[in-house]
């Protein structure tokens, strides 16, 4: 039985569609608003969405854009319901990436003729992914001697997402569908402890594959991502990525031996994270990213305060004042966003 969630603020309209459409055979979830209709989205995940487009608060084109973000929803066929006819919200409606726009009074004929094509659209579009995903699986039957030439693989096959400064890649709790490969920029991982204060889990750079949770159980994702500089990622499903380390035992092991680095690395952070000076974390930091970017040591890296600032685990207050004795002694040179280390081996002395 297909799910369809309907999303009006017309109380009239809203129960009588409900009844219409339980009555053509399909389980109904109904949502007074746009903010319900999206949580409602997001937690049931249905198969298809009608909304209407002036409602108070959050329309239906700001539901389209929130569900358009999220992994998990922006597959989802939707359907604008309004009694707007003008030329310009027909179009505004369609660039925003609606599958169909209905206008109100519509006849019982018009919403189903609607809703069975949109989603007989969506079960070929998804015949064609599970197409795509047998050939994937398929063509990764070859043997790969090395995790470099998996990327490559991963590059020559898997999707391509780009994403600006504070964009999120993932959020903690989201369903963990994609392995990542960065391809370009830094990405960080971070938690809140319960007071609501960032700790940075790890910092990955162009080359790295980060996204992994459980390689035999369908866990969420642990923590959440986000995009330090402009970062381009290429996504690939996490069944097929395991269906490709079943067949190719040598990369498996090594992948391991990469986990337990991260691991190890971790640890090590954490480590000081809780014993370290200020001035220790401070200086292990920058030095951090300057490995992370591979940078040279006379080149500037180029991150925000409020960032080394988290992945220190000090105040940003106490970050800067820290960065300012640094500069002081000749330790570095400050300008603007950019921090260019004079003396790395004093940095390294005192980290």
């Amino acid at each position: 039985m297909k799910k369809i969630l309907f999303i009006e603020d017309d109380v009239i309209l809203r129960e009588n569609t409900a009844e219409l459409l339980e009555l053509s055979g399909f389980k109904v979830s109904t949502a007074p608003n746009g903010k319900v209709g999206v949580d409602k989205a997001k937690q049931d995940l249905p198969d298809i969405i009608v909304s209407d487009i002036m409602m108070l608060g959050m329309d239906g084109y700001d539901v389209l854009k929130a569900l358009s973000k999220d992994e998990r929803t922006k597959l989802i066929p939707f359907i604008f319901l309004s009694a707007k006819t003008e030329r310009q919200d027909v179009r505004k409606g369609m660039d925003l990436g609606a599958d169909d726009y209905i206008t109100k009074p519509f006849t019982e004929d018009e919403l189903l003729s609607a809703i069975y094509s949109r989603l007989a659209k969506a079960d070929i579009l998804k015949d064609e992914i599970n197409k795509m995903n047998h050939d994937f699986a398929n063509e990764a039957e070859e043997e790969f001697k090395t995790l470099n030439e998996l990327k490559n693989y991963i590059i020559d096959n898997g999707e391509e997402f780009n994403y600006n400064l504070g964009d999120y890649i993932y959020r903690e709790g989201q369903n963990s569908n994609l392995i990542y490969l960065v391809t370009n920029g830094i990405v960080k991982c971070y938690k809140h402890d319960e007071l609501g204060k960032e700790l940075t889990t790890a910092l990955y750079k162009e080359d790295d594959l980060f996204g992994f949770t459980s390689f035999t159980q369908n866990l969420p994702y642990q923590e959440s991502a986000t995009a330090i500089n402009e970062v381009s990622v290429i996504g690939v499903s996490k069944n097929e990525f395991n269906t490709i380390l079943s067949k190719n035992h040598s990369i498996t092991f090594e992948l391991i031996q990469q986990l337990t680095n991260d691991l190890t690395e971790a640890k090590e952070h954490l480590l000081e994270l809780a014993y370290s000076t200020v001035n220790k974390k401070t200086a292990a930091t920058i030095l951090k990213f300057a490995k992370k970017l591979n940078r040279k040591p006379d080149d500037p890296i180029r991150i925000s305060r409020t960032d080394l600032a988290s992945i220190a685990g000090i105040a940003t207050e106490t970050f800067i004042r820290a960065m300012s004795n640094f500069k002081k002694d000749g330790l570095i040179e400050i300008e603007g966003r950019n921090i260019k280390v004079l003396n790395i081996k004093k940095l390294e002395q005192i980290s």
